[in-house]
């Protein structure tokens, strides 16, 4: 018995041995390191988070694994077990040495270099390779270059380093070949290609980027075909798709647009409703800019909101919201307009925030926002704001947004912006029938020091005419909305075959200028200059002999302006109209006051068709016994009469060899022009003209039997072509007298060419 219980002893003490044994095996005795280069044996363990004494868990080691991989040193990692001890083995990335480009002509390596991620001195690791070639691509593609090819290729160097070299392959630019629609009843393929930016690749588009493909332009040709098919009446329109397919040559893209147009709407009822107490919605309904019966525009919409809101905060009404509701009439193709007036929620600015302006000051963009902290929250004014910021023309970007504020009764206003490069320079060359052959240099600051200043130093050199200028202009002197310069001029004129003298003026002037309105705007000047008439020919006119020599001109001037065009740069519709004094003799040696009148009306007559009238007239008398000189006076031919000589009509000395123009004291001018397309595509920037010119020069003070002077009317008809060319614009005129007097010069051949670079 005694020996069976001693040999149950012995066995059970074996197994209690081995079992410890055991347990004691899976504990981690010791954590060794292999593989490191640069990277301290410490460093390593802090990732791996296993210590001395944790027990072999397959989920830990796992995890271990996972976090160096995650740290982007390694490039391989192993982790088992070698006995009681954990072994770590790793391979480090290497470490980036230089970067470079090869193969790349058309974007720059510095560009290039700006894009990457990677950097020198730093670890390389495979993704980061891959997502700096993807950004590479994607700036290639941008440039319309979608057949490149960026290979990454790895020079292995001393001590873990590599050189990283990505070879370019460019390839061609790739173009639109094509541009179809799909669904379009209505409208041709041709009249929806002139509504959207995108081009087909054509050979004359070698100075423009929109025949190359772009998914940006893309989807800002579907917000195009929206607005137009809106502006239309085509109110349920839609673009399905917007598709752009590689050919697989990948050469050219095929873009696709996929349209509903739906049906085309008018006017049906139109009604104003208010919820607010003691609104009287009457007047509000005259602030409605279309009728029953007119083709449904979203822009009459928007432009009615627009008036309605600023009519309500006329009449004290600061917190409204006005709702357009559109009601559709199937059965008979219309749609009612219902305005609803709603008491908006009560909310107030709290800040206002401009970001992005690295440059431009923060008080240049502020001046611009029609709304201050703690003033009532105003849509209308917002998107003004956002208007008058976009026009100073310093950002490439503006957005204005609201944002909620710290209650639900304050909203903060983001501004974002993004700013361009405010400078020109300029070198220009080209040819004018007034001046002949003809350079130009143009310096030109337009904000400066990001003050929203203007800098501008320009000088023109041609055949018959010199000129320099220096102007400096401070939109906002003295903190309030007054544009305030100065002008420095040097300019000689060679009018021999004119008035046979040739003429020299060095002076300068002092501008200030001030809106009366939105459309009104003030601008005062004064100007101080030395006028030299010389070179005088023997035989000019007595007239203008006399004359000879220098005359200091002081003159105190103002000009009142009204401009309602739609552009100031390419106006299709508006009245700008002009009335503008001047006084001389403010100190000086010349006496004499100025007045001259006039205005252009634009008139859209059918798409791209635009009909022009303008009329001037203008007045000039000497005083305090003081005559006009022929420097002062009025000249009439040229550009401003076609089909007359420059100085072509007017009075004139006809009893000299020269007959000289000697200008005039009064005149009167007009001019009805048709602008039209010329049939071509209008990436041709081809446009033609035609056009009628009238009017008459006449009296000057001084007294001779051989001056011939009459008041009646000319007229010329002609047409004309202009070409906004890629090395500038060019005009030509081809016009025929009606009216004239035989004394006239006249010239039926007017051409003019420009450049600038």
């Amino acid at each position: 018995m005694f020996q069976r219980f001693a040999a149950v002893a012995f066995l059970w003490g074996l197994v209690c041995i081995f079992t410890s044994t055991a347990i004691a095996a899976e504990v981690i005795r010791d954590i060794h390191v292999s593989g490191n280069q640069r990277i301290e044996e410490a460093t390593v363990l802090s990732y791996i988070d296993i210590r001395k004494g944790d027990p072999f868990d397959q989920a830990l080691l796992d995890h271990a694994l996972k976090n160096l991989y995650a740290t982007g040193l390694f490039a391989d990692v192993a982790i088992h077990q070698q006995g009681a001890d954990l072994v770590v083995v790793v391979s480090e990335n290497p470490i980036i040495n230089e970067l470079r480009f090869e193969g790349n002509k058309k974007i720059k390596s510095a560009d290039l270099q700006s894009e990457l991620q990677l950097k020198p001195r730093q670890v390389l690791t495979r993704t980061k390779v891959q997502a700096d070639v993807e950004r590479l691509q994607e700036m290639y593609r941008l440039s319309g270059r979608f057949s490149v090819v960026i290979d990454p290729k790895i020079i292995k160097l001393d001590q873990n380093r590599v050189n990283l070299v990505f070879e370019v392959t460019e390839g061609t630019e790739t173009l639109i070949s094509r541009i179809s629609f799909i669904g379009n009843r209505h409208y041709s393929d041709d009249q929806l290609q002139k509504v959207v930016r995108s081009r087909e690749d054509r050979w004359y588009r070698f100075w423009t980027s929109d025949d190359k493909y772009d998914p940006d332009r893309l989807a800002y040709d579907r917000e195009l075909l929206r607005k137009f098919y809106l502006e239309h009446g085509y109110a349920d329109f839609r673009v399905e798709t917007a598709v752009a397919e590689l050919s697989p040559d990948r050469k050219d893209f095929f873009v696709t647009f996929s349209l509903d147009e739906g049906t085309r709407y008018k006017i049906g009822k139109i009604d104003v409703k208010s919820t607010i107490p003691d609104l009287n919605v009457e007047p509000l309904k005259d602030t409605v800019t279309f009728k029953s019966g007119d083709w449904y525009k979203a822009s009459d919409l928007e432009n009615t909101v627009t008036k309605m809101t600023n009519e309500l905060g006329n009449l004290q009404f600061a917190f409204v919201d006005v709702q357009p509701g559109v009601t559709r009439n199937r059965q008979d193709n219309t749609v009612d307009i219902n305005f609803s007036v709603n008491e908006g929620q009560k909310t107030f600015i709290e800040n206002i925030n401009i970001n992005g302006n690295t440059r431009t000051l923060d008080e240049v963009v502020r001046r611009e926002i029609l709304l201050v902290e703690g003033d009532p929250f105003n849509t209308d004014k917002i998107k003004k704001s956002e208007q008058q910021i976009k026009n100073l023309g310093f950002f490439d970007k503006a957005e204005v947004r609201a944002q909620q504020g710290s209650s639900p009764n304050k909203t903060n206003i983001d501004v974002n912006v993004e700013e361009k490069s405010t400078g020109e320079l300029s070198i220009g060359a080209g040819f004018s029938t007034t001046d002949g052959p003809l350079a130009d240099f143009h310096i030109k600051e337009r904000n400066f020091l990001g003050k929203g200043q203007e800098l501008g130093l320009s000088s023109t050199i041609a055949a018959k005419k010199t000129e320099f200028d220096f102007s400096f202009t401070e939109p906002y002197f003295l903190k309030r909305d007054l544009s305030a310069g100065i002008d420095v001029f040097h300019i000689t004129q060679n009018l021999q075959s004119q008035s046979s003298y040739d003429s020299k003026r060095l002076g300068g002037g002092l501008r200030l200028g001030y809106p009366l309105s939105e459309l009104w705007r003030q601008n005062l000047n004064y100007r101080y200059e030395s006028n030299d008439i010389n070179n005088v020919s023997v035989t000019a006119s007595p007239l203008i002999q006399q004359q000879a020599g220098v005359r200091v001109t002081s003159t105190v001037a103002q000009a009142l302006t009204y401009d309602a065009r739609d552009s100031k740069v390419d106006p299709t519709e508006g009245l700008v109209a002009r009335i503008g004094t001047d006084v001389a003799g403010v100190g000086g040696q010349a006496r004499y006051y100025k007045l001259r009148v006039g205005g252009t009306y634009y008139y859209p007559v059918i798409d791209k068709w635009i009909f022009s009238l303008l009329g001037e007239a203008g007045y000039i008398h000497g005083w305090g016994g003081e005559a006009v000189r022929i420097n002062e006076r009025f000249y009439i031919g040229g550009d401003n009469l076609r089909g007359f000589a420059d100085s072509g009509i007017g009075p004139r000395d006809i009893g000299t060899s020269t007959r000289d123009s000697l200008g005039g004291n009064q005149f009167w001018r007009g001019s009805a022009e048709l602008d039209f397309p010329t049939g071509l595509p209008d990436d041709l920037g081809l446009m033609a003209h035609a056009f009628s010119d009238f009017g008459s020069l006449w009296t000057v003070d001084d007294t001779s039997p051989t001056i011939v002077d009459k008041s009646s009317m000319r007229m010329a008809a002609g047409l004309g072509i202009s070409w906004r060319s890629p090395l500038g614009p060019l005009r030509i005129n081809l016009a025929k007298p009606i009216m004239k007097e035989s004394f006239d010069k006249i010239q039926q051949f007017r051409f003019s060419f420009g450049t600038r670079f």
